[in-house]
Order: structure tokens, then sequence, then C-alpha cells
């Protein structure tokens, strides 16, 4: 059988290749969307700020960690994100895994606009695989003999869906890959768009998998690095919580363009992506806004079981409870009894705070926002 090759082993490497017609109009709407963006951002006060900056880091910190199937506590990652942020917070004893993709997506929010190094990458590794005892390499390239393969299937009859450079090359693919992505990222270079550079970026990157792990949750780091670079300031999307809602396309999409160095497919891929993940900012600082309203509105109307409750619920964010909230989760939530609850809702309701669907035990309760 003939042995398949990779991107890495033609001849072209790494010189990628891609038609730019078909990637001019999403590059329009890229820009035209920057230009939403920072008008939103004009209406966002300084608290509202900083809980959109918390928010976006932290569901970015979650969702690039369970596209490699890690699942990781929510409330974990905010509180350490708020500490690497220098802002106060509890003593919850924060777990390494939490603790660390928290302080690599601080780090990359804070030093987006300094040039790549190989020590911010060992950094980032470090961070990564914080509490790690089963890996050799640790804060540097692989170095195990052993080929680096993407795999899937039974053990005794794998799918090799990938197979990267050998280890004993990854000094040398790593000098071409940062100086490659410091060049294209000089603010005199404007021959490349934008979103070509931020998706080669990451092909590239996975593509020589450096690290014996935490290559993807680097890779999609550096994308979001390349974004700031080209806009000016941290670029603030959530690529990965995109990335994460369909992952089996995106490992699709990327296993179609691990064999050519003609990657237009995969910049098609990539740009669409990076415009969804613009427009779920959009709607996450929409919902800070009116997140700010509603407790304008509506703080003193509420007991503290109350603010407990709707606390509670404004944290899941945009996309709401999964399935809404029963009279069995407020109970829980609100630590109180199921008559006191029942009472509660009911006044929510009758204030306009809450609105209800269902009926009996399949009653759910929504807040009352856009």
């Amino acid at each position: 059988m003939m042995r398949k090759i990779w991107n890495w082993q033609k001849k072209e490497w790494p010189n990628f290749t891609y038609k730019e017609d078909r990637l001019k109009a999403l590059e329009f709407q890229f820009s035209k969307n920057i230009g939403t963006v920072l008008g939103a951002f004009k209406h966002v006060g300084d608290d509202e700020r900083e809980q959109f900056i918390i928010e976006i880091l932290s569901s970015e910190a979650l969702k690039t960690s369970e596209i490699e199937g890690e699942y990781l506590d929510r409330d974990s990652i905010q509180s350490s994100i708020k500490r690497n942020l220098g802002l106060r917070v509890d003593k919850r004893k924060v777990p390494p895994a939490e603790f660390g993709i928290s302080e690599m997506m601080v780090d990359l929010y804070k030093n987006y606009n300094t040039a790549l190094t190989h020590q911010q990458l060992f950094d980032w590794h470090k961070m990564l695989t914080n509490g790690r005892r089963d890996l050799v390499d640790i804060g540097r390239y692989r170095t195990h003999e052993d080929p680096m393969q993407v795999v899937s299937g039974r053990l005794d009859k794998p799918t090799v869906h990938f197979e990267a450079p050998p280890s004993n090359e990854m000094q040398e693919e790593m000098e071409q890959f940062v100086s490659w992505f410091n060049a294209v990222h000089n603010p005199n270079n404007n021959e490349v768009l934008p979103l070509v550079k931020a998706g080669i970026a990451h092909l590239y990157f996975v593509s020589i998998h450096p690290f014996e792990d935490g290559n993807g949750r680097i890779g999609r780091a550096l994308a979001e690095k390349s974004i700031s670079l080209s806009v000016g300031e941290p670029a603030l999307i959530s690529l990965s919580k995109t990335i994460e809602a369909n992952k089996k396309l995106y490992y699709d999409v990327l296993e179609q363009n691990n064999k050519t160095c003609d990657i237009t497919d995969w910049l098609v891929y990539f740009g669409e992506t990076i415009l969804e993940a613009q427009q779920d900012t959009l709607k996450l600082i929409d919902f800070i806004i009116e997140k700010a309203k509603f407790f304008d509105r509506y703080a003193n109307q509420m007991n503290e079981r109350q603010l407990k409750v709707v606390n509670r619920l404004f944290a899941a964010g945009p996309q709401g409870f999964i399935g809404g909230l029963s009279a069995e989760n407020y109970t829980r939530i609100a630590k109180t009894s199921a008559s006191t609850a029942t009472r509660d809702l009911k006044d929510l309701l009758d204030k306009g705070i809450l609105t209800k669907t269902g009926a009996l035990k399949g009653t759910r309760y929504w807040l009352n926002v856009k």
C-alpha cells in the first residue's frame, strides 16, 4: 500500500498557496465586523467591559479544552481568570488544569502585541500541562523517537489521520515557523490578508505538532494572537467556542487539508468560522449591556435568594440555562424549601423579572431579557 504523503513532505512546504478571490468577500465582512464590534464597545461601561473580558476569556478557556475532550470547571476557570487579571476573588482552590489554561488565556490577552518567541510557546506549554506527570517534554519541543501521529479507532487497527515531522526536525521547523509568523505580522507587511494569516498560522503550527501534547490549544491561541496583531488590539472573539459547536467539521477540514500545500478550502472554512465568532462576540456585548440595564431596573426588587438565582442564570451567558430553570433548580441554588421557592418564583414572574414556559413538572423559568 502506498504511503500517505503529508503536507510537510511536499517539496513546496511550507509555502502554502490559496485562491485569494475566494477569500475577498470574507475579508471584507471581517473588516466590517471589526468596526461594528468597536462601535458596540463604546456603549459598554468599565464594569461591563471587565465582565465581558472575564466572560470571553473563561469561555475560550473552557471550549478550547472541550475540543480536546477535556471538561473543566467553569467557576474555577472564572476565579482563576480574575486572579490572573489582578482582580479580587474568593480563596477558592483552583485545580492545576483550570489554573493553567486560565493563565495562558490571560497571557494571550495581555501580551497580544509582542513578537512570537520560542520562550512564549514554551511558557504556554508549561501553563497548559500544569500538574501533568505523564509527559517527558514539558516547556520544550518534543524529543521522543516514536512517530507523532493523530489516530483514532481500535488499538490493534488504528486509523492514522496525520503524521507530523519527526522530533529531530522540530528545532529547524519551529525556527522557520517563528520567523514566518513574525515576518508576516510585521506592521509594514500588508501583502497577506488578516484571515489568511490566522488560518495559515493555525494549520502550519498543528502540521508541525511540535509538542508532546497541547498542540491544538496552542494552535488556536496563535490564530487569536494573529487576529489581534492584525487589528491592533486583543481580538476577544469566541473562536474556540465556535469551533467546539461543530468540532467534527473542524477535524474533518483539517484532515482534508493536511496532505497538500494548497489550502484554499481550509482558509474558507477558517474565515467563515472567524466571522461566526465575531457575531458571537457581538451577542455577548449586547447581553452584557442588557444585563446592566436589567440590574439597574430590578436589583432592589429582589431578596437575597432571588438575587443569587438570577446571578446564576446570568452566569450561564447569552445561551441561557440549559433546559431552563426548574423549581427544583431554584430550591437547590437558593438552598431553600420548595414552598419558599414557589413563592419566590411567583414574585419574580409578577415583577416581570422571569418568564415561564410549560406547565406542572415541565414548568421552566427564563430571564426576561432580549
